[in-house]
C-alpha cells in the first residue's frame, strides 16, 4: 500500500478510509464515470493498469476491493469469492445491504491476498476496484490469467469514487443499465435531502473518527466520508482542507481539538464503543460539540455504511443520518 495512516494501527488500517477522491459538486456527474453501454461482450474496461477486456459474461466473479462485493450483489451478481474490509463477520455483508447471498462466498484476505485461495475458487473474473492499486498486488492478481479489474485510470489507493466503483463494477459483469439506475437513485436521494435540508447548503463540516488508542484524526478532503457530506452540499472545515496529507486523514492532537470544530462535526469511532468518545472531556470541550453541533455515529451498523461508500451503504447511513446532520446546521445558523 502507498499510503497508510500513522494514527490508526491494527483494525483500522482494515477499516481504511477510502473513496471521494474528486467527488463532483452534488448532483453533478464527472466526465466519464456514468455506467454506459448495453452489458454485450466482450467489454473493455479502462484501469491504472491499461486496458482490460473480459470476453464473456462472468460465472464466477472474486471480489477483493472495498465494497466490490456488495457493489455487484446489488447489480444481480453474487460473488463466490469476497474481501471483508469492514469486518462485518459471516459472508461480510452488513444489513445495510439489499440484496442477499443465495450461496455465501468464501471470505478472503483484504491487505494480503492469499492467491492460492482466489485461485481454487476458479474465477473467471476478479474486482478489485478500490484496493491499493499497487503494481505488485495487481500482477500477483493478473498471474490468474483472468481479467483483473483494479483502480480507476488516474486512480488513487483507496480512493474510487462510488460513481466509478458502480461504473466499472456494472461494465465489467454486464450490468451496466443496472449501474445507471443504481446511480440515478442515489443522486436523486441526495438531491431530496438537500432539497429538504437546505440548512446543510454550505454548511462547514468535520468529518473525523477515534481509534482505540484514544487518538483522533480529521479525514481530508479526498475521502469517502467526506464525498457523502460533500453530496449533502456541505463542505469540509477550512482548517482541515488546509493540512497537508497525501493520506486520508489528518492527526488531530489532543491539545489541537479545536480543530475539530466547525458548523458541524462528524465522529465516528474505529473498532470501540463510541462512549469512549461520549465520555472523553476533549470532545465534549470541542466547541461544536459543546453547542450541540456534534453528530456522533454511535449505531455501529450506520457507521459501518457511512464508511462503506457504497450505493446501499450511503442509502442506508443517509436515511438514518440526514436528520441529525441538518438539525446541527440548522444550530450553526
Amino acid at each position: 500500500m502507498r499510503r497508510t495512516l500513522p494514527l490508526f494501527a491494527g483494525l483500522l488500517i482494515v477499516l481504511m478510509l477510502l473513496a471521494g477522491c474528486g467527488s463532483p459538486e452534488p448532483g453533478t456527474t464527472p466526465s466519464g464515470a456514468t455506467p454506459s453501454g448495453d452489458g454485450a461482450f466482450p467489454v473493455t474496461v479502462p484501469t491504472a493498469f491499461g486496458d482490460v477486456t473480459v470476453p464473456e459474461q462472468p460465472r464466477r466473479v472474486v471480489a477483493l476491493g472495498w465494497s466490490d462485493a456488495e457493489t455487484a450483489l446489488a447489480l444481480g451478481v453474487e460473488p463466490v469469492g469476497a474481501a471483508d474490509w469492514l469486518a462485518v463477520g459471516g459472508d461480510g455483508l452488513g444489513p445495510w445491504v439489499q440484496a442477499r447471498y443465495t450461496t455465501p462466498p468464501q471470505i478472503l484476505g483484504t491487505l494480503e491476498v492469499d492467491l492460492e485461495a482466489v485461485a481454487a475458487l476458479d474465477p473467471d473474473l476478479i474486482l478489485d476496484t478500490r484496493s491499493s492499486g499497487d503494481r505488485e498486488r495487481h500482477d500477483r492478481l493478473t498471474q490468474l490469467g483472468v481479467p483483473v479489474i483494479g483502480i480507476p485510470a488516474g486512480g488513487e489507493n483507496y480512493k474510487t469514487t462510488w460513481r466509478d466503483q458502480l461504473r466499472m463494477v456494472g461494465a465489467a459483469v454486464g450490468k451496466p443499465q443496472e449501474a445507471a439506475r443504481a446511480q440515478a437513485d442515489l443522486e436523486q436521494r441526495f438531491a431530496d435531502a438537500r432539497a429538504q435540508h437546505p440548512q446543510l447548503q454550505g454548511a462547514t463540516v468535520v468529518s473525523g473518527a477515534r481509534n482505540t488508542l484514544g487518538e483522533y484524526a480529521a479525514y481530508t478532503g479526498d475521502s469517502g466520508r467526506l464525498a457523502f457530506l460533500k453530496e449533502l452540499g456541505m463542505v469540509n472545515a477550512p482548517q482541515i482542507e488546509s493540512q497537508r496529507t497525501d493520506g486520508f486523514s489528518v492527526p488531530i492532537s489532543r491539545e489541537r481539538m479545536n480543530l475539530l470544530d466547525a458548523d458541524v462535526t462528524v465522529m465516528q469511532a474505529i473498532s470501540e464503543d463510541t462512549s469512549a468518545i461520549a465520555n472523553d472531556p476533549l470532545w465534549k470541550a470541542v466547541p461544536s460539540v459543546a453547542a450541540g453541533r456534534g453528530v456522533l455515529l454511535s449505531d455501529r451498523d450506520v457507521s459501518q455504511a457511512f464508511s462503506s461508500a457504497s450505493v446501499d451503504g450511503w442509502r442506508y447511513a443517509l436515511d438514518r443520518t440526514v436528520g441529525q446532520l441538518a438539525d446541527a446546521a440548522a444550530k450553526a445558523r
